[in-house]
C-alpha cells in the first residue's frame, strides 16, 4: 500500500486503492490486454494531501443546501482554489516524479532513452465510487491529455483531485447519498497514445440490447471527440459470434483532435477531404475490436462499456466499464428472420435493412421498420394521392396533413428535429419516421419503393423482407404489471388512438393536444367562429375529447388549450386569414391568442364544462403562459360561465413561467406540467424544428434540469401537482431525474409507457432504499458512540 501503484500491481479488487478506472486498467493490463503502460496516485496519496485542509472543507459542506445553485457554485471554487493553493507534500511530489520519469516514449529509440525524454500522458481521474455496475459518475471528474513534463504533470494530478468538488460532483454525491468523505480519487497517469483513429464499443447493443451485438464508434484523431459527444461518429454493428459487420453508418467528419507536434498540445485541426466520408476503421481493425469485446465482456462476466486508441495500426484499450443503462428485464436475442414480404410498419428489437445503399440519412424520430411507395407531398392539397400503405415524404408535415399520415406506412421529411411535428405524431400512431434528412423530397423518386428504418434514420431502396409479426398491440409488451408512487400518463393527440393509448395501463392523459382534432374538420377554428358556426367547433372539440375520456373513464385527462400557430394551418378552410409573422414559434398563440380571440377559448371552456359536468375527469391547462395577468383573465373566463370547479393548470414552457412560478402559484393553480419541447427551444435558443441545431437540442441539459428542479420545490410548497408532458418524459435518463426531485407524474409517448412506468418503479425502490440505509447507518454510528466500540 503506497502513493503510487503501477498497473502490475492492480486488479478489479484494488477499487479503494486506484478509484474504478485504475483497477479496471490493473486488471486489464494483468490479463495480457492491449493497455498502454502507466501508474496510479492512490487514494492513499490524495487523502495524505487532503487531510491538510479537511478541517476547512467538510463541516462546510454539511451546512450546504445543494438545490442553492449560487451557494453550490460559489463553495465548489471556493474548495476546488483550496485545492490547488495548497502545497502538494515533498515526498509526495517526488514518488511522483520519480514514477513519470520513469515513463518514456511508446516509439522510443537508445537515444530517446538514454536523454530521458519525458512522455506524453494521459491525466485521468479515478474515484472510489465510478465506473462500478451501479453508478459510473461519468463525466464526473476531469481527464488531462498530452500533458508532458514533470510540472505539469503535478499541476494536472492536483487539478483532478480539484474536480471532485466541482458543483456537479457535489450535486451528484448528495442526491446520490454518497457521504463526501468517503469518497476519494485516485489519478491514473498512462503513456499517451496519439490516436489517428479511436472511440467506443460496446460489447452488448445499447441501443437494440441485443446480446448477439456488438457497437463500435468511431472517427479520426483522439477519443475525446467521441467519448464527449462533440462529434457524430461512424457507427459499426457487429455479429458478435462471426465478428462480421452486420450494419455501418458512415458519417461526414470534417475535423478532429489531435496533438500538435510543436506545442504537445490537444487541438482540434481539419480531416483531409479525401478521407472525410470514408469509414475510418477498416474491416481487420473491426475484426480485432470485436476480438477485443468479446475477450474483455468474457473476462469482467458482464456487458463493458469500453474505450479504444488506434495508433500506427496498433489498437489500444484505454478504458473499460460495466454497461449501466441495459434494461436487465428485456435483453432480447437474435433471431433468424424468415423473409416475408410486407408492406405494413413491422416493429423488430433489430431492425433488417433492404439493402447497404441509403437513400438519405437523417435524425431517427419513431422506431420499428416501414416500407412502401413513395408517395412526395408539397402541400396539403396532394394528400388524396397517399393510399394506404404508402410513405409519406414531405418538407415538413403540418397538423393539416395528418389525414394523410393516418394512411402512411411510414413517413419522411426535409426539415425538423425529434420533437418537430412529423416526429410526435408518428411515435403516437406507432409508425417509423425520420426527419432532418434535407433532401429526401429531392432523391426520393414518386412510387419508388423504400424502407425506412425509423430506429437509425436510414431510407434504402426496395421492400424490407421481414417477419410479419401478429397484429401488435401495446399491451404485448413483455413488461411485468408494476406500481409506482409517481403516476405514469400518455400524451395523446388524436382520438382515434385513445383506445390503443388506454391499453398501456396508463395513469390518465397527461397531455391532450386539441389542435389536429381540430385540423382534421378541414376547417380553421377561429374562421369558424366568425363565420357564425361555433357550435360546429364545439361539437369538434366535445366529441373529441369524449372519445378520450371514454378510454380512459375515470382517470384524469388534462386537455390543453389550443396552441395555433399562424404558419401552420393556412391550408385550412379559413386559414389563408391568418396574420403573417416573421417567426411563428415565438409568435401569436398560446393563452395569448386565446386571451385575443376570446370566443375561441370559452368555446372550449364549455365543451369541457359540459364532459366535466357529465361525470368525467377533466382538467384544464394553458399553454405559453408568460404573465400572471394571462392566468388570472383566464381563470375569470371560466369561472363566467361556471368551471370554476374543473382542476385548472398551466403549461410550464417559457423561462418566464419559471422565474414567476411563485406568484402563479399563489394566483390559484391545482397543477403545472411542463413541456419540455419548448422549454429547452426557449432556453437554449434552438428552434425546435431545425435540423441544422438538433445538436444542441438537449432537455437534460443542466440549464433545462434547474428550471424544472426549482419549480417542483415551489410548487411542492403550494401543494400544487407536478407534471412533465414533453417528449423528454419518454426518456428514461430524465424520467431518473424527475424521480429523484419528487416530480408527481410523467407522461410518455404510446410506446414508451411501460419502459418509462419500470424505469420510474426501479428508482423509486433505489430512492426507499437508500433512505433505508442512510438510517441503519446513523442507527449504526449512534450504536457505536453508546457503545465506545
Amino acid at each position: 500500500m503506497s502513493n503510487i501503484a503501477w498497473f502490475r500491481e492492480l486488479n478489479k479488487e484494488k477499487v479503494s486503492l486506484a478509484g474504478g478506472k485504475g483497477a479496471s486498467l490493473g486488471e486489464m493490463y494483468n490479463a495480457g490486454l492491449p493497455i498502454p503502460p502507466g501508474f496510479v496516485v492512490t487514494t492513499l496519496a490524495y487523502r495524505k494531501f487532503f487531510s491538510q485542509i479537511a478541517a476547512k472543507v467538510y463541516p462546510v459542506m454539511k451546512q450546504l443546501d445543494v438545490e442553492n445553485n449560487e451557494k453550490l457554485q460559489a463553495l465548489a471554487k471556493d474548495i476546488q482554489e483550496i485545492i490547488i493553493k495548497t502545497p502538494m507534500p515533498e515526498d509526495l511530489q517526488k514518488e511522483i516524479i520519480e514514477a513519470y520519469e520513469t515513463l518514456t516514449p511508446g516509439e522510443k529509440t537508445q537515444d530517446m532513452i538514454n536523454s530521458k525524454e519525458e512522455a506524453f500522458v494521459a491525466v485521468r481521474s479515478s474515484a472510489n465510487a465510478e465506473d462500478s455496475a451501479e453508478a459510473s459518475f461519468a463525466g464526473q471528474n476531469a481527464t488531462y491529455l498530452n500533458i508532458k513534463g514533470t510540472k505539469k504533470v503535478l499541476a494536472a494530478v492536483k487539478a483532478c483531485w480539484a474536480s471532485l468538488f466541482t458543483a456537479r460532483s457535489i450535486y451528484y454525491r448528495t442526491k446520490n447519498n454518497f457521504p463526501h468523505d468517503k469518497v476519494f480519487i485516485a489519478v491514473v497517469v498512462q503513456q499517451m497514445i496519439n490516436s489517428e483513429k479511436a472511440g467506443v464499443m460496446f460489447s452488448v447493443n445499447p441501443v437494440s440490447q441485443d446480446q448477439n451485438e456488438i457497437m463500435i464508434e468511431a472517427a479520426y484523431g483522439l477519443g475525446e471527440s467521441v467519448v464527449s459527444g462533440a462529434i457524430t461518429p461512424d457507427e459499426y454493428i457487429i455479429n458478435k459470434e462471426l465478428e462480421e459487420v452486420k450494419t455501418r453508418n458512415i458519417v461526414k467528419k470534417t475535423w478532429m483532435f489531435t496533438k500538435d507536434p510543436e506545442k504537445g498540445e490537444t487541438v482540434k485541426v481539419n480531416v483531409a477531404p479525401e478521407i472525410q466520408e470514408k469509414g475510418s476503421l477498416n474491416e481487420h481493425e473491426l475484426k480485432v475490436l470485436s476480438q477485443l469485446a468479446k475477450k474483455i465482456e468474457k473476462h469482467y462476466d458482464k456487458p463493458q462499456d469500453m474505450e479504444y486508441a488506434i495508433e500506427k495500426e496498433r489498437i489500444y484499450i484505454v478504458q473499460s466499464r460495466p454497461i449501466t443503462t441495459l434494461n436487465k428485464e428485456k435483453v432480447p436475442e437474435a433471431k433468424e428472420q424468415p423473409k416475408v414480404e410486407v408492406k405494413e410498419p413491422v416493429k423488430q428489437e433489430a431492425p433488417a435493412q433492404a439493402s447497404t445503399t441509403i437513400i438519405v440519412k437523417g435524425l431517427p424520430a419513431s422506431p420499428g421498420i416501414g416500407s412502401g411507395k413513395a408517395k412526395i407531398v408539397h402541400t396539403p392539397q396532394e394528400l388524396s394521392k397517399i393510399e394506404q400503405g404508402d410513405v409519406l415524404v414531405a418538407e415538413m408535415t403540418n397538423p393539416d396533413m395528418v389525414p394523410g399520415m393516418k394512411k402512411a406506412s411510414a413517413i419522411v421529411t426535409d426539415a425538423g428535429g425529434s420533437t418537430c411535428h412529423a416526429a410526435i405524431v408518428s411515435r403516437e400512431m406507432g409508425i417509423p419516421c425520420v426527419v432532418g434528412t434535407e433532401k429526401a423530397t429531392k432523391l426520393i423518386k414518386e412510387n419508388q419503393e423504400i424502407t425506412i428504418d425509423g430506429t437509425k434514420g436510414e431510407v434504402y431502396p426496395g421492400l424490407t423482407k421481414v417477419e410479419k409479426k401478429q397484429e401488435e398491440s401495446v399491451q404485448e409488451e413483455h413488461y411485468e404489471s408494476v406500481d409506482t408512487v409517481a403516476d405514469i400518463k400518455v400524451i395523446m393527440d388524436l382520438p382515434d388512438f385513445a383506445e390503443k393509448a388506454a391499453k398501456t395501463g396508463a395513469d390518465g392523459v397527461g397531455l391532450l393536444r386539441c389542435e389536429m382534432m381540430m385540423a382534421e374538420s378541414g376547417k380553421h377554428p377561429v374562421h369558424l367562429i366568425k363565420t357564425g358556426r361555433k357550435q360546429e367547433l364545439f361539437d369538434i372539440v366535445y366529441n373529441g375529447v369524449k372519445k378520450v375520456v371514454s378510454a380512459f373513464e375515470g382517470k384524469p385527462v388534462w386537455y390543453r388549450t389550443s396552441d395555433f400557430r399562424t404558419d401552420e394551418y393556412k391550408n385550412l378552410e379559413g386559414g389563408e386569414n391568418e396574420p403573417k409573422e416573421s417567426n411563428p414559434m415565438l409568435g401569436f398563440h398560446g393563452i395569448r391568442r386565446g386571451l385575443e380571440e376570446t370566443e375561441l377559448l370559452k368555446t372550449e371552456f364549455e365543451a369541457l364544462k359540459k364532459l366535466h359536468d357529465e361525470g368525467n375527469n377533466i382538467g384544464i391547462m394553458l399553454p405559453m403562459v408568460t404573465h400572471l395577468s394571462q392566468v388570472h383573465l383566464a381563470k375569470q373566463m371560466l369561472k363566467d360561465i361556471g368551471g370554476e370547479d374543473i382542476e385548472f393548470g398551466i403549461m410550464i414552457e417559457t423561462p418566464a413561467s419559471v422565474q414567476i412560478i411563485e406568484d402563479l402559484c399563489k394566483e390559484g393553480i391545482d397543477f403545472v406540467s411542463f413541456g419540455t419541447n419548448d422549454l429547452t427551444q426557449f432556453t437554449l435558443a434552438c428552434d425546435r424544428n431545425n435540423a441544422h441545431v438538433q445538436n444542441l437540442y438537449d432537455e437534460m441539459h443542466p440549464a433545462v434540469l434547474n428550471q424544472i428542479r426549482h419549480v417542483v420545490k415551489t410548487c411542492r410548497k403550494f401543494d400544487v401537482q407536478t407534471s412533465i408532458c414533453g417528449q423528454a418524459g419518454s426518456r428514461p435518463e430524465m424520467a431518473k431525474f424527475l424521480v429523484e426531485i419528487g416530480i408527481d407524474s410523467i407522461s410518455a409517448n404510446t410506446d414508451a409507457v411501460n419502459k418509462i412506468r419500470h424505469t420510474v418503479a426501479r428508482e423509486e425502490k433505489s430512492l426507499l432504499l437508500n433512505i433505508v440505509r442512510k438510517r441503519l447507518d446513523q442507527k449504526e454510528k449512534r450504536r457505536i458512540k453508546k457503545n465506545g466500540n
